[in-house]
């Protein structure tokens, strides 16, 4: 796979080019976060960074691998390219949660041969959502409602229901479907 164009790509192509790299690598990932919404309202939100939790290798492994595509670790769990001035990608610590919800299969797609994996958009609804409940996020939420409006056929409102009910967030709930109701 090419490299993107480091000054200019966006969330969606810096994740194909690392994620695919990865697995390449061995090692499998799973977009999380902002990246998602970015990806899931075709740019109409951008994140800045690219979340990305991994399976259990160890920090000099992630490290090498991710210096073969030049990549270098910054403070923490992040890691920067110097032509791309605009992303970083951080690891956090996994396993891929939303709230209460511990089991979480996430969405594949494949990218020239090598399977790679983000939250579908019904789990990044519920990722949005959850730090709307538990943190009282307005932005999440606004996240939440963009990418319900950019995926409308691919949410499943009725999982969505079920989940906040065992979140304690079925206000939100009734908020997200008022927004989405009411706003174009």
């Amino acid at each position: 796979m090419n490299p993107p164009d480091w000054n200019n790509c966006d969330e969606n192509e810096l994740w194909r080019y690392v994620a695919w790299h990865l697995a390449g690598e061995g090692i499998s990932s799973v977009l999380v976060g902002g990246a998602v919404v970015a990806i899931y309202s075709n740019g109409s939100y951008r994140s800045g960074d690219l979340d990305m939790i991994i399976s259990e290798p160890s920090r000099p492994f992630l490290t090498t691998s991710l210096a073969k595509i030049g990549f270098t670790p910054g403070k923490s769990r992040y890691y920067k390219h110097p032509e791309c001035t605009h992303l970083v990608i951080e690891f956090p610590k996994g396993p891929v949660e939303l709230g209460e919800q511990f089991h979480v299969t996430p969405a594949e797609i494949e990218v020239q041969g090598r399977v790679i994996k983000l939250l579908s958009p019904t789990d990044c609804v519920k990722d949005r959502l959850a730090s709307h409940i538990h943190w009282k996020s307005k932005d999440a939420f606004n996240q939440a409602v963009l990418v319900c409006r950019n995926r409308t056929s691919e949410i499943n409102m009725k999982e969505l229901a079920e989940w906040c009910r065992g979140e304690g967030g079925t206000t939100a709930f009734k908020n997200l479907l008022r927004h989405l109701k009411n706003t174009p």
